[in-house]
Formats: C-alpha cells, sequence, structure tokens
C-alpha cells in the first residue's frame, strides 16, 4: 500500500498540472474557429429564407476567420491537436452545407454536388481505413490541387450567391466546369498519396 501511494501524485498537483490544458484549448484560434462553426446555422437560416445578401456576409466573414485563425496559430505558435481537427472540419462543413442547400434550392447543377461529395467522401473513409490497418495516425498535409479545389468551391459559393443579384455573369460556367475537374484531380492526388504512404509501411494486421 505505501509503494502504490508513493507513486501517485499530490491532488494539488494534478489540479495545476490539468489547468493550464483547459487554458490552452481556448486560444484564440480555436474560438474563431468556433465561431466559424456557429456561423454555420445563421448562414443556412439565411440560404433557406433566399436572403442572399445576408448569407453573403456571414460567408465571407467565415471566410476571414479562417484565413485568420491559422495565421494567428502560426504567429504565436498556438497549434493544438483539436484545433488541427476543427479548423478543416469547419471549413469543409460550412462548404458541404452550402452546396447541399443551394442543390436543393436549385442554384448549383446535381453534377457539381456528386463530384464534391463523392471526394470528401472517399478521402474520409480512405484515411480511416489506412488508420484502421496500420494502426498509426497519418499526417493529414493539403496539397496545393487541395487547397486549389477549396479556393474554388468558395468561388462558386460566392459567385451563385453574387449572382442572385446580378445576371448570368460570362464566368460562372467555366467556373463551375474548372471547379469539378479541380476537385476530382484533388481526390485522385490525395488517393495516389494514401497509397503511398500505405505502401511504405506493413499494415498492423499482417505483423
Amino acid at each position: 500500500m505505501a509503494v502504490w501511494q508513493s507513486h501517485q501524485a499530490p491532488p494539488h498537483l494534478v489540479t495545476r498540472r490539468s489547468a493550464p490544458a483547459v487554458g490552452h484549448l481556448l486560444n484564440l484560434p480555436n474560438i474563431l474557429t468556433l465561431c466559424r462553426l456557429g456561423s454555420i446555422p445563421i448562414f443556412l437560416s439565411f440560404l433557406s429564407k433566399h436572403r442572399y445578401t445576408p448569407a453573403l456576409y456571414v460567408f465571407i466573414a467565415a471566410a476571414i476567420t479562417d484565413s485568420l485563425d491559422g495565421t494567428v496559430a502560426r504567429w504565436f505558435d498556438s497549434r493544438t491537436e483539436i484545433g488541427a481537427f476543427l479548423d478543416p472540419f469547419a471549413d469543409k462543413l460550412m462548404l458541404v452545407s452550402a452546396f447541399v442547400v443551394m442543390t436543393i434550392e436549385g442554384d448549383f447543377p446535381g453534377w457539381l454536388l456528386s463530384v464534391v461529395a463523392i471526394r470528401d467522401i472517399v478521402i474520409v473513409f480512405g484515411y480511416l481505413m489506412l488508420s484502421f490497418f496500420t494502426g498509426e495516425r497519418i499526417p493529414v498535409r493539403p496539397s496545393y490541387l487541395g487547397k486549389s479545389s477549396t479556393f474554388l468551391q468558395l468561388a462558386c459559393v460566392t459567385g451563385a450567391l453574387l449572382r442572385m443579384r446580378l445576371a448570368y455573369p460570362a464566368y460562372w460556367y467555366p467556373l463551375l466546369y474548372a471547379t469539378v475537374a479541380v476537385t476530382a484531380m484533388s481526390g485522385v492526388h490525395y488517393m495516389y498519396r494514401g497509397l503511398v504512404w500505405l505502401g511504405s509501411r506493413e499494415p498492423e494486421m499482417f505483423v
């Protein structure tokens, strides 16, 4: 019993160690990400009511917070595990929600949503499968094609919201086609990177 007690940390030390962790999670980049998550229901509410100008303002504000949280995290070296997960999750939830609602409303063609959704499903499913087979956490680093596809998807949503007030611009369909092409190529590229990563490791199930 005496040996067991000697290995236990005093209660006041346990409290002091756990407190900084909570404060570390509630840093400015993570707060900005949480604000972006909270803006998604507001954005979708405006979309469903066809109030496209307020929806555009909310969408632009969310895009600004997306740029700010990453910049602040790098400047102040305040990156966290939860932030690394929440940031892309918030971005993807905002974009996918916008694409689904705007496709239902007839603002986007169905084939655009299909390519975007299939690409995201394949990436998430592939990530989970690789993690399961190898027993390792795969480092997630966005590629240039991935960043380009995200930018084009943002441009599509912004262009669609602006199009509600303006006539059909000449760039609209070229923008849609470019988004589909780059999104599909980024999905294939991520699959290739996943297979290369898997080939460099022996799956845990065969060890």
